[in-house]
């Protein structure tokens, strides 16, 4: 499919109008979208990644990021308006949070490529148990290979919580060296106690299932139920510069076997080839996503599709197989080396998306290192973005290709 075309054809489907909440935190004379959490200046070789989010129970929002190695964990008791930060985990990155039976846990590893691990807080997240030994947290000990994941969602399916994560056993680099997983135990059990826990085996991918060896790897992937009630590992495809963004759908077909068929499981999806995370709402029995796009003004047939991460968009499908983007929610344009809105981890609030980025801007202090190495973790609030069953749908293209407005020094 040629990527120009796949990239118009997204946007002509986009539906309901633009967010009217569009805060900005005026950081030394510049706006910056959202409100910053945290900021980590390019200067200290300290950049922010693997943002996530939960509501808990009472209300208050949950959110974390890396600062290399370490957990910061954020709390606002305002919806999302102020922060502060809460605790420090160290030795432990690339994390979810998540709320089960009322419980805070956070399920990454200990380094990169580490060991792979949990801690629970009974707190709300001011303190962590410690992940050392089998019984409390170290679900999988880093040997021959380490272990990697992100910030990504659970699925409850047949009394069981079910997680995707990788490791590193392919050999042959990034990121051809991932073999996905699926991990699963009873709803019931105790996470901390690796004994509970049941792994499928490790499905490395082939270049081969893409034109021209053009499959180059797979990561990050979701655990979804899908329509037929059966666990997925949905994951990001890493493709060639000027090649259409694809994803994967790994099914499990026991708690112990993924299978993947590469003729009818590759599937179109905008922001496919960078992380992002999958939903389902109930009330409009849709999967949502929100994931960092390629806007057509940034199209290069030259550039991999995964170092653009300048727009950040909002999708829905009704079936995993087939993509829209609903509303473009974050977007700037105008350095796609030194801009990023990335790895947003989100939650449904009502009919609101609230997130958090990884987000590579202009400070005042020379900006971002690259838009990898982000410099800010941003709290964003999408308004009205999912809509009551059967409301009408606005089209308002040209607004959402709107650049956002901001001063420099």
């Amino acid at each position: 499919m040629n990527f120009s075309r796949f990239i118009l054809s997204s946007l002509v489907s986009l539906a309901f109008a633009v967010a009217s909440y569009a805060q900005t935190t005026l950081f030394n004379g510049v706006e910056v979208p959202g409100v910053v959490i945290a900021h980590s200046p390019a200067s200290t070789a300290r950049y922010l990644g693997t943002p996530s989010i939960v509501i808990m129970p009472n209300g208050d929002y949950v959110a974390k990021c890396d600062k290399w190695g370490t957990s910061l964990v954020y709390r606002s008791t305002d919806l999302g308006s102020t922060w502060s930060q809460i605790s420090s985990v160290e030795n432990h990155m690339w994390s979810n949070l998540f709320v089960h039976n009322d419980e805070l846990y956070l399920c990454g590893t200990s380094t990169g490529y580490g060991n792979l691990i949990i801690r629970k807080s009974t707190d709300g997240g001011v303190t962590w148990t410690t992940p050392n030994s089998a019984a409390t947290g170290l679900l999988r000990a880093a040997g021959t290979y380490g272990y990697h994941t992100s910030s990504m969602p659970m699925a409850i399916a047949d009394g069981r919580i079910w997680r995707a994560y990788e490791d590193d056993g392919s050999g042959g680099g990034w990121p051809y060296h991932f073999r996905a997983y699926l991990m699963s135990a009873p709803i019931d059990s105790d996470l901390l106690n690796a004994a509970n826990w049941t792994h499928t085996n490790a499905l490395p991918s082939n270049t081969t299932w893409l034109p021209g060896d053009g499959f180059n790897g797979w990561l990050e992937g979701n655990a979804v139920v899908d329509r037929d009630g059966n666990v997925v590992n949905f994951l990001r495809v890493d493709v060639d510069p000027g090649d259409a963004e694809k994803a994967a759908i790994v099914h499990a077909t026991s708690t112990t076997n993924i299978t993947f068929n590469p003729a009818t499981d590759i599937v179109d999806m905008p922001g496919g080839a960078k992380k992002f995370n999958i939903r389902y709402h109930e009330d409009t029995d849709k999967y949502w996503a929100v994931a960092s796009i390629v806007n057509q003004d940034n199209y290069s047939p030259t550039t991999s599709p995964n170092l653009i991460r300048n727009t950040a968009a909002v999708l829905s499908s009704n079936d995993l197989y087939h993509w829209d983007v609903e509303r473009i929610v974050i977007q700037d344009l105008s350095d796609v080396t030194k801009i990023a809105f990335a790895y947003l981890d989100w939650q449904f609030d009502g009919d609101d998306i609230i997130a958090v980025s990884r987000t590579s801007y202009p400070d005042g202090l020379g900006g971002a290192n690259s838009w990898h190495n982000a410099n800010f973790f941003t709290f964003h609030r999408f308004e009205a973005i999912v809509p009551e069953p059967g409301a009408a749908m606005l089209l308002a293209p040209a607004a959402m290709l709107g650049l956002l407005r901001r001063k420099r020094n």
